[in-house]
């Protein structure tokens, strides 16, 4: 499924605190911004060379890095329990986050484009009173350990057909729009974050790495970290 996430009104009076240059002491910043200014004109000469605009963002060629990607560790599984039991047999449902893929592209002083997918592993567990189940994840985009900029939650709706316990999902993200300070703020100055919306103590479960063991039965299953 795709979704769309717009970062940028969120973010633009975040970003222009960053510095966009740092001068070296001894160094000419007008010889410098001339420099940059013959930078940026010799990169509109080669837009030839991007090509399609409409081509996937990771065939692009960047001004720069693009922003780490990845699951919030905490958060990159969702356990949930009946009665708050941990045991595989009073599990109702479950999900996992299995991989991120993200590319981006931007140049001269354009905004930061990330088009990104995930992959979700989700499951039926034997308390599930149902075949439905609506979870919740979220993106945000950071700044590098900072602060969040900005944040979407997303409803992921899920019908496990009968007889089947276990889906995988594909949900791609397009596009995220990151604007910069200026030509000198790279992707690297930034991260997309992905994951579910757990509660404190599925955060706990997650952080403690507690999994199952697989070859428990349903009496006396039992969780090891």
């Amino acid at each position: 499924m795709r979704r769309s996430l717009l970062a940028a009104a969120a973010v633009l009076s975040a970003l222009t605190a960053l510095p966009q240059f740092a001068y070296a002491q001894g160094r000419d910043p007008e010889a410098d911004q001339r420099r940059q200014e013959q930078e940026a004109a010799k990169k509109r000469r080669q837009r030839e060379e991007w090509g399609d605009v409409q081509a996937p963002l990771p065939q692009l060629r960047n001004a720069g890095p693009c922003p780490f990607v990845k699951s919030l560790y905490d958060a990159s599984r969702f356990i949930e329990f009946k009665d708050g039991r941990e045991a595989s047999s009073a599990v109702t449902w479950s999900g996992e986050i299995q991989g991120v893929s993200a590319g981006c592209a931007y140049k001269d002083d354009q905004p930061i484009k990330v088009t990104m997918e995930v992959l979700f592993e989700l499951g039926k567990g034997p308390q599930a009173d149902n075949r439905r189940k609506t979870y919740r994840y979220w993106v945000a985009v950071t700044d590098r350990n900072r602060s969040v900029l900005a944040k979407e939650t997303f409803d992921l709706d899920v019908n496990f057909p009968e007889g089947q316990d276990r889906l995988y999902l594909t949900e791609e993200i397009g596009e995220i729009t990151i604007p910069r300070a200026g030509i000198g703020t790279s992707g690297a100055n930034f991260e997309v974050l992905v994951g579910f919306e757990v509660t404190p103590q599925m955060a706990a479960f997650n952080r403690e790495g507690k999994r199952f063991r697989l070859n428990v039965g349903q009496a006396g299953s039992q969780t090891t970290p």
